[in-house]
């Protein structure tokens, strides 16, 4: 980029280290994430402090699911010479904007964040009546707020964290003057994508097909599959509209084989087996420019050498930042 060219307008988008991804992360995040970077200067930060609120008491983990997870950005497309990736908790600047965030952020604000309440009322295996869990929407907006990014990919279910930031930067405007701009939701389409036994894919349900699966991996996986449960025979014709094999066609396979699997299961002219196989096909074609990716940066200190330098410029930013906060609060 020469001195003429204007910098390219900044996103940031974060995701919570749980090891190596699945099928679901690609269509929900990763591939947006590799478009973006072409078009906008991305930062993408491993949110370790995030998995810390729910996982507090299993945080042994942290480090392998920290360098699997970056390993799968990198495999998926995302190049460290366009986007900068880094790890939350060594940019200390990040704890330092939150504690200051937090001291003009009604308490009212936080207790209304929808995913909040979800899943205090649905996760039963562990205590999250906590005030780093009660805090972290609040620690998202630190999150954001600290490299002024004009742009947050999300998913619809994010975007009242995006509105939050915005809120909490006015009124941080209101006390200390403009220090930060408002950020805006990228809306990231998400195709629904149901795992092995028809619930949303998660790693936690053992029913997800991972972006490292081996090609015959994924073939059992796949055969396993559930597919539409009126259909008992071969000879029955099916409902691709109920079919979470169907599902996976629609995302994955070429338009000319969507249509042929719409038309001849309806039909009974192509049978389950079959169905499952020609699936297992397009997955492992798309699956294995990724594996091959994978391969390359199968030595960790070449995945922990791009965090180090994408962190070492990550800290420049929120410096920076920190610096016009500090002055504006009146903090020496």
């Amino acid at each position: 980029m020469n001195s003429t060219t204007p910098p390219r307008p900044r996103i940031l988008s974060g995701m919570r280290p749980t090891g190596k991804l699945h099928l679901g992360n690609l269509v929900g995040a990763l591939q947006n994430w590799v478009k973006l970077q072409e078009e906008y200067d991305s930062f993408h930060f491993v949110a370790d402090w995030h998995m810390l609120t729910t996982d507090y008491a299993e945080s042994w983990a942290l480090e392998t699911n920290t360098l699997e997870m970056v390993t799968d950005w990198l495999a998926c497309g995302l190049d460290p010479e366009k986007a900068t990736l880094f790890v939350q908790s060594r940019v200390i600047e990040h704890a330092e904007l939150f504690v200051l965030l937090s001291m003009v952020t009604p308490l009212g604000w936080l207790e209304r964040v929808p995913t909040y309440k979800e899943q205090l009322e649905n996760v039963r295996d562990r205590d999250l009546h906590t005030y780093g869990f009660l805090g972290y929407p609040l620690l998202q907006a630190a999150d954001i707020l600290m490299y002024k990014p004009e742009g947050v990919p999300v998913g619809e279910d994010q975007v009242p964290h995006v509105e939050l930031t915005r809120e909490i930067a006015r009124r941080f405007n209101q006390f200390y003057g403009s220090v930060f701009p408002e950020p805006k939701a990228l809306l990231t389409p998400t195709p629904r994508l149901p795992g092995t036994d028809g619930r949303k894919m998660s790693k936690s349900y053992g029913n997800a097909i991972f972006l490292s699966d081996s090609p015959r991996e994924v073939e059992v996986k796949v055969s396993f599959m559930m597919t539409d449960p009126a259909r008992k025979r071969r000879n029955d014709p099916g409902n691709p509209d109920v079919c979470p094999v169907f599902d996976h066609h629609k995302v994955f396979s070429p338009p000319a084989l969507i249509g042929r699997v719409n038309r001849e299961c309806r039909s009974a002219a192509i049978g389950c087996v079959e169905c499952k196989a020609l699936m297992a096909s397009s997955l492992n074609e798309l699956l294995d420019p990724i594996r091959l990716r994978r391969s390359q940066y199968a030595d960790p200190r070449r995945v922990e050498g791009i965090l180090r330098n994408g962190t070492r410029h990550a800290q420049e930013v929120a410096r920076t930042t920190m610096g016009e906060v500090r002055k504006a609060v009146h903090l020496r």
